[in-house]
């Protein structure tokens, strides 16, 4: 389990919910169109939003943004996206509540110098000199964000590797993790640990690897901090949808997250229900029932589809509960056998209610079915 930090007023990491998480795609100085689609992301049970700072104007903007949110009841955590201006991440970390940088802000880039021979004493010196440099560069902003209890993620991407960490790992999920547990080493040095860490790839098989490996450098070095999770530029539909959960729920399942932010070409406000609909599915935070639901067969004798349809509408309130819809008795109750309640064919136009394992109302008019099904909730909850 990770170590709890603060972002803000809000809890992540340590056995908190994992967090939810999107970012603006409004113009950061348009403060207005910045705050209308924070204010809908929030509503669609945003937890986290992420608003791009690419240089100090934009970082200074933040506080026209987060002024005129909490005029409008809305507190939610900001945290800055900086990519190539550290100046900007030392100015957004004293308004918002986290800043997000990428190690490659903080390292030597195009001079040439990488191309000695791995290993050879000229090469050793200029590595280290360069991890020493990073620790210097870095420091003022860790200075302002233990004055401000301002959180940092270091968020490494597969596209932009340092120069130094290509030319001893190459491009890959071993570099990626190399790169974020230097940085970790920097910023534990400084005193400064309030960290999340992210390893972010379009790649999903990359995104994957390269977090369980940071995972396991972290645990060898005793380090525990929050991770975020995502798979980059995963694109729209269903394709971005798939990607997404493909990376993202296989670490959740392995155990390794703490916020999820899932990227698709659309608006944001978009990206909120498939984040949620990941985390019910691998088990890691309930918002809604859970149906088990068979393809059906030539067994099958009611229309199980309009069934399905019409439970999920008449349960939509139930959070938590499990219902299985089931073609047939023939597999049926052994497929649904964790579920809650049961709704099965027990012949033509005929149902069977389960409550677990066991049978409670048996051969009921599929007509009357889904009503006698939700009163048999309701009772139980009462």
């Amino acid at each position: 389990m990770s170590r709890q930090i603060m972002i803000g007023n809000l809890t992540l990491g340590g056995g908190a919910p994992i967090r939810v998480q999107s970012m603006t795609n409004t113009d950061t100085m348009d403060t207005r169109a910045t705050v209308e689609q924070t204010l809908r992301l929030v509503d669609a049970g945003c937890e986290l939003v992420r608003i791009t700072a690419p240089d100090v104007r934009a970082a200074q903007n933040l506080y026209e943004i987060k002024n005129e949110l909490a005029k409008q009841g809305c507190h939610v955590p900001l945290v800055a996206d900086i990519h190539f201006n550290p100046k900007a991440a030392e100015t957004a970390a004293a308004i918002v509540e986290k800043v997000r940088v990428n190690p490659g802000n903080y390292t030597d880039r195009n001079t040439g110098k990488w191309f000695s021979q791995n290993g050879d004493e000229a090469y050793e010196k200029a590595y280290n000199e360069e991890l020493e440099r990073i620790g210097e560069n870095m420091s003022r902003l860790i200075d302002i964000c233990k004055a401000h209890g301002t959180a940092m993620r270091i968020g490494t991407n597969h596209g932009s590797l340092s120069e130094r960490i290509v030319s001893r790992y190459g491009n890959t999920p071993e570099g990626m993790a190399q790169s974020a547990i230097e940085f970790a080493e920097v910023c534990r040095r400084q005193g400064f640990e309030k960290l999340v860490f992210s390893m972010k790839a379009s790649n999903v098989k990359v995104m994957v690897q390269s977090t369980r490996l940071f995972v396991d450098k972290m645990k060898a070095l005793g380090m525990d901090y929050p991770i975020h999770l995502g798979v980059t530029e995963a694109g729209d539909a269903m394709q971005g949808r798939l990607k997404s959960a493909a990376g993202i729920g296989a670490l959740l399942i392995d155990g390794i997250g703490d916020t999820i932010r899932v990227s698709l070409t659309e608006d944001p406000v978009a990206e909120i229900p498939v984040a949620y609909d990941i985390l019910q599915a691998v088990g890691a935070r309930i918002t809604q029932p859970e149906y088990i639901a068979c393809p059906s067969c030539g067994r099958t004798q009611y229309d199980i589809q309009k069934a399905l349809q019409h439970i999920k509408a008449a349960t939509a309130r139930f959070t938590g509960v499990k219902i299985g819809v089931m073609g047939c008795i023939v597999n049926g109750p052994g497929e649904m056998a964790d579920a809650d309640y049961g709704y099965v064919g027990s012949g033509e136009g005929k149902i069977t209610l389960y409550k677990g394992k066991e049978i409670v109302k048996r051969n009921i008019d599929q007509q009357d079915a889904v009503d006698e099904l939700v009163k048999l909730i309701e009772d139980d909850r009462r």
